[in-house]
C-alpha cells in the first residue's frame, strides 16, 4: 500500500503518476524499420469543421 500526501492536489497527482511510472521496468525495444507508402492526395477532399465543444482547451 502507498499513501500519497494530497494537501496540494496537483502535486499529489504528479507525484502519484511519477511513482507509478517508476514501477515500470523500461528497456530498449528493437523495432523494425517502418517504410510508409507515398501519401495519396485527393483534390476533392474537404475537412469538415470540428465543433467547439469537441476541442480540448489549450491551457499550457
Amino acid at each position: 500500500m502507498v499513501v500519497v500526501q494530497a494537501v496540494d492536489k496537483k502535486s499529489a497527482r504528479l507525484n502519484c503518476i511519477h511513482h507509478l511510472l517508476q514501477q515500470v521496468p523500461y528497456t530498449d525495444v528493437e523495432h523494425p524499420t517502418v517504410v510508409l507508402p507515398k501519401r495519396e492526395r485527393h483534390a476533392d477532399y474537404v475537412r469538415m469543421p470540428v465543433p467547439d465543444d469537441m476541442i480540448v482547451p489549450e491551457i499550457y
